[in-house]
């Protein structure tokens, strides 16, 4: 079991605009001392495309704080920027990350109650926010993604509060095994159903999993 951690932060963000092209998102957040975690997400939090951002199974976004100096390592030019909020995340902590989180954990933050449903998966908007070319391509080959959950028990937060695992499917991965898993160019279509099956899984990226499982099975029969 992961050891219990204090919420060392809590994000919050309006709506801005990226240089460049001025893409609106809803990545800038800034630090709150109280937030309350609903279904939809932190309540006075926005995000820009709900295509890709928000809605329940991506409700808050968990990323670990230990990843910045990694990233400040690989693009020193942005180091100065490289810190806890700045690539969107609602909650940092220290102590917890890809390869001891897994799919499906249930844990309580103050008062609430969330669950892994998937790893995020970075997108062009990090580079050009931080301004550097290909750092989301970076966070996603080296696992450094954090990871959406759905609100199961809504609830205050604040910093400080206690972050404690207080349930784990009997039959998951973690989510740097997960992220191995896809980046796969012919996983076991067994194990991809398997995966699909993990109680929390968003159902989106089940559905994936299942459709990628059945085309592999074609390319077999053929």
């Amino acid at each position: 079991m992961l050891p219990t951690l204090p919420l060392s932060g809590l994000f919050i963000g309006q709506l801005a605009h990226l240089p460049g092209d001025g893409t609106p998102t809803g990545m800038y957040k800034q630090p709150v001392d109280e937030a309350w975690a609903t279904v939809d997400g932190l309540r006075g939090d926005v995000q820009a495309d709900r295509r890709f951002h928000g809605g329940p199974d991506k409700a808050i976004h968990h990323y670990p704080a230990e990843h910045y100096a990694r990233l400040a390592a690989h693009a020193p030019q942005a180091a100065a920027a490289l810190r806890a909020g700045v690539l969107g995340e609602n909650l940092s902590t220290t102590g917890w990350d890809e390869t001891c989180v897994c799919l499906g954990d249930c844990y309580q933050v103050g008062e609430a109650l969330l669950q892994v449903t998937q790893p995020r998966k970075p997108c062009w908007k990090i580079n050009a926010r931080l301004e550097v070319e290909r750092l989301s391509m970076f966070i996603a080959e080296h696992s450094l993604t954090g990871w959406y959950c759905a609100v199961r028990q809504p609830g205050r937060l604040w910093p400080g509060a206690p972050v404690t695992l207080v349930s784990r499917p009997a039959d998951t991965l973690s989510l740097a095994q997960f992220n191995a898993l896809q980046a796969e160019h012919r996983p076991d279509p067994a194990r991809l159903r398997a995966v699909a099956a993990i109680d929390g899984l968003a159902a989106d990226v089940a559905q994936r999993l299942r459709e990628r499982a059945a085309w592999l099975d074609g390319l077999r029969a053929g």
